[in-house]
C-alpha cells in the first residue's frame, strides 16, 4: 500500500481521471448490453454522466461538504431525454460499473480513500434516485394537466388536430365504445383507486374534476391474450363499481357511444342528467342519463327532447299509428287496461298485446311507473313537435 498525504492523493486522483474514464466507458460497452446497443448520441450522454462522476467524486473528495450538489454535477451534463431512455435500474447498473472500475485502480490506496469511493457511491445512488423521483413527480403534474386539458376538450366538444396526440400521450388503452359518468367530487380524491378499479374491470378511464364535479370517461380495453374470453361488462355495471369513488350526491352515466372522438354527446346527456338529478326524489346510484330524459327535457335540454322524440315518438309513429295511439290512451287512463280497452273498443287482451309491440319497438315499458313518465313525455314533445297535426 502506498502511503500518501491527502494533497498527494488529490493530485494523484485529478491525474488519474482520464484513464478512469476510458476504463469506464470501456467496461460499459464490455458488461451493459442496453449500453452498446444505444444510438451514438446516447451513448455519448452516458459516457458523460459517468466521466461526470468521476470528476465529482475528485472534487468531492477534495470538499466532502459539497454532497447536495452531486446531483447537479454528475446529472447536470445529460440531455433531458435521457431519462425517458435510461431507466433509474440502468442508471444504477452505470453507478456500480463506475464504481468498481475506480476500486479496482485504487485497491493500493489507502483504506479512508476506499472509504470515500463506497460513501461516495451510497449519496450517488442517492442523488439517482431522487433525480428520477422528481422527473417522475413533474411527469405526473404534467400528465394531470393534460388529462384535464383532454376531459375539458370532451366536456366542451370543441376537438382540434392535437386531441388524438394528446389521448395518446396519457397511454390511454380504451377502444371502441365510451361513456361518461358524471358525480360529485368526494373531498380527498383517490384518483389510483378508480384506477385500479377500472383496470380490474377491463376498463381505462380519464378523470376529472370541474369544480365540484368529478368526470370519467370510461372505455372498455383489450383483455391480455392468455386471458380466458369473458362477455365485457356494461357500462352501467363498470360505474357501479366506480361509485364508491366518488363523493355524495347524483351519479349519471351518459348514453354509450361509439368512440372517444363522439364522448362528447355522452358527456352533454350526463351533465344535463346531473343538473336535474334531484328532481327524481329515488333516483337510484348511477342514474342512467336516459332515464332523467323528462327531467332533462323539462329543463330544455334539446338533446333530450330530440332523444325522447327519435327513439320512442317518431319509431311508434312509423311503425303504427295503431301502436301510438294505445299508448296515448294507456298513459291517459291511469295506465287501466280496462279503460283503454273501452275507449277503443277492443279487448283488454289485445291492449296487454299492443303494449308489448311497443316495448319490443322502442324498449321501454310502459307498465312501469317511471318509464310510463318518460313515454308521457315522449308523446307531448313529439305531438309538440309533429307538423302533421294534433294527434286523433
Amino acid at each position: 500500500m502506498v502511503e500518501r498525504t491527502r494533497e498527494q492523493t488529490l493530485a494523484w486522483l485529478r491525474a488519474l481521471s482520464g484513464e478512469l474514464s476510458t476504463a469506464t466507458l470501456k467496461r460499459l460497452d464490455d458488461t451493459l448490453p442496453w449500453y452498446r446497443d444505444m444510438p451514438p448520441g446516447r451513448r455519448s450522454a452516458v459516457g458523460l454522466v459517468a466521466q461526470a462522476g468521476i470528476t465529482s467524486f475528485i472534487s468531492w473528495f477534495d470538499d466532502p461538504a459539497s454532497i447536495p450538489w452531486i446531483a447537479a454535477d454528475v446529472f447536470g451534463a445529460a440531455p433531458r431525454e435521457l431519462l425517458r431512455s435510461v431507466s433509474l435500474q440502468q442508471t444504477l447498473q452505470l453507478i456500480r460499473v463506475t464504481v468498481e472500475v475506480v476500486e479496482q485502480r485504487v485497491t493500493d490506496a489507502d483504506e479512508s480513500l476506499r472509504e470515500a469511493i463506497l460513501l461516495y457511491s451510497r449519496e450517488i445512488a442517492f442523488a439517482a434516485a431522487d433525480v428520477y423521483a422528481r422527473a417522475a413527480e413533474a411527469r405526473g403534474l404534467w400528465d394531470a394537466r393534460l388529462e384535464a386539458l383532454v376531459v375539458d376538450s370532451i366536456l366542451t366538444g370543441e376537438y382540434d388536430s392535437q386531441l388524438p396526440s394528446r389521448i395518446a400521450a396519457l397511454g390511454w388503452n380504451g377502444h371502441g365504445a365510451v361513456s361518461v359518468l358524471v358525480g360529485t367530487a368526494p373531498r380527498i380524491l383517490d384518483v389510483d383507486r378508480l384506477r385500479r378499479t377500472a383496470r380490474h374491470l377491463g376498463s381505462d378511464v380519464l378523470i376529472g374534476v370541474q369544480g365540484s364535479r368529478l368526470v370519467v370517461v370510461i372505455g372498455r380495453v383489450d383483455p391480455p391474450e392468455d386471458a380466458e374470453p369473458r362477455e365485457p361488462l356494461a357500462f352501467s355495471e363498470i360505474a357501479a363499481r366506480l361509485e364508491p369513488g366518488f363523493g355524495e350526491g347524483h351519479l349519471v352515466l351518459g348514453h354509450e357511444v361509439p368512440s372517444l372522438v363522439d364522448a362528447a354527446r355522452s358527456a352533454r346527456a350526463a351533465l344535463a342528467g346531473f343538473a336535474v338529478a334531484k328532481a327524481w326524489r329515488n333516483a337510484p346510484r348511477p342514474t342512467l342519463a336516459d332515464d332523467l330524459l323528462p327531467e332533462r327535457a323539462l329543463a330544455g335540454d334539446a338533446l333530450a327532447r330530440t332523444t325522447l322524440i327519435d327513439r320512442i315518438y317518431t319509431p311508434l309513429q312509423n311503425h303504427s299509428t295503431e301502436l301510438l295511439t294505445t299508448l296515448w290512451c294507456y298513459l291517459d287512463s291511469g295506465r287501466s287496461l280496462e279503460a283503454t280497452a273501452r275507449e277503443l273498443f277492443v279487448h283488454p287482451n289485445t291492449v296487454r298485446y299492443r303494449l308489448k309491440r311497443i316495448s319490443e319497438v322502442i324498449g321501454w315499458d310502459a307498465t312501469g311507473a317511471r318509464e310510463a313518465l318518460i313515454l308521457q313525455s315522449a308523446l307531448i314533445v313529439g305531438s309538440i313537435a309533429d307538423h302533421d297535426g294534433p294527434r286523433k
